[in-house]
C-alpha cells in the first residue's frame, strides 16, 4: 500500500497559472487513490477508537456496521458530532483541496455538493479571538445552519443570534443556554415572543414604539437592545431601510418612552450592513452608541451591552484585521474596559464564506454561433450545471456576489466566450453571463469556493432538483482539541450555572491553525 506522506498540498512556486482570473486544475502524482481511502479513514479514526473502547455503544442508525460513519457514531459523546448528518474525520497531513479533489475524481455527482472544512470554521473563531479579545462573537444562525456547524460553535463557546422562533427552538435545543443567545429580531411575532418568554430568551432587540409596546405587554421583564440606525454606504446587502432607528430623530424619544413604561434597557446595538468592504464606519458607529449610552444615564439607565452586529467579510482573502483595529481603538477609547461593558457582535458570513466549496458538474453544453456587430462569428459555450441561482447562487443574482469558477484547464484546450447556467427551466437561472473559460465536456467539475454564507439556507427545490449535498471534515487533530473544550465547558458548568456567559473557551494553548494551500483544481 502507498503510503500516506504521497499526499501533499501545491506550494505556491509549484504552480504557474496559465489563465488570468481562472484558477486552474493541476493534477499532481500521490493524491490518494480510491483503494487508499478505506486505510486512511480507519488511520484518522484507530487512535481515536481505542480511546472509546470501554464505552458503552450507542446504538447506531447506519444500516451498515461496517462503514466509516457507524464508527463515528460509537465515538463518546461530543458536541460537535451529536448532530443528524454525518461527519469525516481526515488525517492532520491532508489539505481540503485534497479532499476536494479525490470528490471530484469520483464524480460526476448527480447533486451539487458543499464540501464543509469544519478546521475552517475553528481557525476563523481562534482568529477572531486572537484579533478582538474583548468581542464575544454570537454567530448569526440564519447565515449557515448546518447542525455540525452550530455544534462546532457550541463547543468553542460563542453565543447565537436567533431571529425566529424556529432558529431559538433549534439552539435551546442544542442545550445553548439562554444568557447565550440574543433574539435580533425588532420585528418579533407574537408566538415567538411569548416563546422566547417561556425558554427565558430575554436579551431581545427593537427599534420601534409598537415592538416596544408589544413587549411591554407579552413579555415585560425582557431584557431590551435599542437598535440605532447607522448604514455603510459600501455593502453587499443595506439593512438599513428595514431595520433601526435614527440615532438622534428617534433613539432619544424611545429610551424616553421606554423608560415611562418601565422597560428594562441594557444597551444598544447597529448594524452596519451585510459583507461591509469600509472599517471605519465600525468606529463611528460605536462613537455614536456611546452619545445614547451617556443620554440614557439621564434617564436612569445604567446600559451594560454594546452590540455592534455583523457585516465582517469571510471570503478566503478578505481578512478582518482592518476591521478589527477600527474596533479596538473605537472601543478602548469610548468603553474602556474598567467600565465593565459587554460588548459583543454578530457574524456570520465572516464565520462560514470559506468554510464550503462548492462541486458542481456539467449536466449539459450547447455550442452556438453568434454575429458579431462587425459582421464576423465567434463560438459561444452554453454549459448547464447541477447547481443554480435556486440553489448555491441566490446571492450571485439577487446580491451581485461574485462567482468565479474553477476549472480545469487541459492540454490544449482552446478558450470561449461562456454563458452559465443552471439546472431549471427559469430563464433568469444564470449564474454567469460572460466569461471565458476553457472548453468542458459532459461530466466536467465546475469549482466555487466561498460559498458557505447563505449559499445553502437560501436554496430550494425549484423544478423538482435537490438541493446542495453538504459532506462536511474534519482533522483528527482540530477533533481532540474540540473534545478537550467540551469537556472543559462541561466541568465549568457543573461548578456554575452561568459561568459561560461572556466568556469564550478559546485559551487551548496548543491548538495551532493549519494553514490551508490553495487547492488547483
Amino acid at each position: 500500500m502507498e503510503p500516506l506522506d504521497t499526499v501533499r498540498p501545491i506550494t505556491s512556486g509549484e504552480y504557474k497559472n496559465p489563465l488570468p482570473n481562472i484558477l486552474v486544475y493541476q493534477c499532481r502524482p500521490g493524491n490518494i487513490s480510491e483503494q487508499h481511502r478505506p486505510y486512511l479513514r480507519s488511520r484518522c479514526v484507530d487512535r481515536v477508537l481505542k480511546q472509546s473502547a470501554a464505552v458503552p455503544k450507542r446504538r447506531s442508525s447506519v444500516k451498515n456496521p461496517s462503514s466509516f460513519h457507524s464508527y463515528i457514531r460509537k465515538l463518546p459523546k461530543m458536541s460537535v458530532l451529536d448532530c443528524p448528518s454525518d461527519l469525516t474525520l481526515i488525517s492532520d497531513e491532508m489539505s481540503i483541496g485534497d479532499v476536494i479533489q479525490d470528490m471530484i475524481r469520483m464524480g460526476p455527482h448527480e447533486d451539487p455538493l458543499h464540501m464543509l472544512d469544519l478546521d475552517d470554521v475553528v481557525r476563523k473563531h481562534y482568529g477572531w479571538c486572537a484579533k478582538m479579545p474583548r468581542v464575544k462573537p454570537f454567530y448569526a444562525v440564519k447565515c449557515n445552519d448546518d447542525p455540525r456547524i452550530l455544534q462546532t460553535l457550541m463547543t468553542l463557546g460563542t453565543g447565537f443570534d436567533c431571529a425566529s422562533k424556529g432558529e431559538l427552538e433549534r439552539m435551546i435545543g442544542y442545550g445553548v443556554k439562554p444568557e447565550n443567545i440574543i433574539f435580533a429580531q425588532p420585528a418579533k411575532s407574537i408566538p415567538s415572543l411569548l416563546y422566547a418568554r417561556s425558554k427565558h430568551v430575554s436579551v431581545m432587540t427593537f427599534d420601534g414604539a409598537v415592538e416596544l409596546e408589544k413587549i411591554h405587554q407579552y413579555y415585560p421583564e425582557a431584557r431590551l437592545v435599542l437598535r440605532m440606525r447607522h448604514d455603510s454606504q459600501k455593502v453587499r446587502c443595506s439593512l438599513g431601510k428595514k431595520f433601526g432607528c435614527d440615532p438622534v430623530a428617534e433613539a432619544p424619544e424611545l429610551l424616553r418612552y421606554a423608560a415611562r413604561l418601565g422597560m428594562n434597557v441594557i444597551g444598544i446595538s447597529f448594524h452596519v450592513g451585510s459583507d461591509c468592504d469600509e472599517h471605519q464606519v465600525y468606529y463611528d458607529a460605536v462613537k455614536i452608541a456611546k452619545g445614547l449610552f451617556d443620554y440614557a444615564k439621564t434617564l436612569g439607565y445604567e446600559f451594560s451591552l454594546l452590540d455592534i452586529g455583523g457585516g465582517f467579510p469571510g471570503d478566503n482573502n478578505k481578512p478582518i484585521d482592518r476591521y478589527a483595529k477600527a474596533i479596538n481603538v473605537a472601543i478602548d477609547h469610548y468603553f474602556p474596559a474598567e467600565l465593565d461593558i459587554r460588548i459583543i457582535a454578530e457574524p456570520g458570513r465572516y464565520y462560514v464564506a470559506s468554510a464550503v466549496t462548492l462541486v458542481s458538474f456539467v449536466d449539459s453544453k450547447r455550442v452556438m454561433r453568434e454575429q458579431l456587430p462587425d459582421g464576423t462569428e465567434e463560438t459561444r459555450m452554453h454549459y448547464y450545471l447541477n447547481d443554480g441561482v435556486f440553489g448555491t447562487f441566490y446571492c450571485t443574482a439577487h446580491e451581485a456576489q461574485p462567482a468565479i469558477p474553477i476549472v480545469e484547464r487541459k492540454v490544449g484546450a482552446k478558450q470561449y466566450n461562456t454563458s452559465v447556467w443552471g439546472p431549471t427551466c427559469d430563464v433568469m437561472d444564470l449564474i454567469l453571463p460572460d466569461v471565458v473559460l476553457p472548453e468542458l465536456y459532459i461530466g466536467d467539475s465546475v469549482v466555487f469556493e466561498n460559498v458557505g454564507a447563505y449559499g445553502q439556507v437560501l436554496s430550494c427545490r425549484f423544478n423538482g432538483f435537490a438541493l446542495p449535498k453538504v459532506v462536511a471534515y474534519l482533522r483528527e487533530g482540530t477533533w481532540k482539541i474540540l473534545q478537550g473544550l467540551n469537556a472543559a465547558a462541561t466541568a465549568i458548568s457543573a461548578r456554575s450555572s452561568d459561568s459561560s456567559d461572556g466568556k469564550l473557551l478559546v485559551t487551548h494553548e496548543s491548538y495551532t491553525p493549519i494553514a490551508e494551500a490553495t487547492y488547483l483544481v
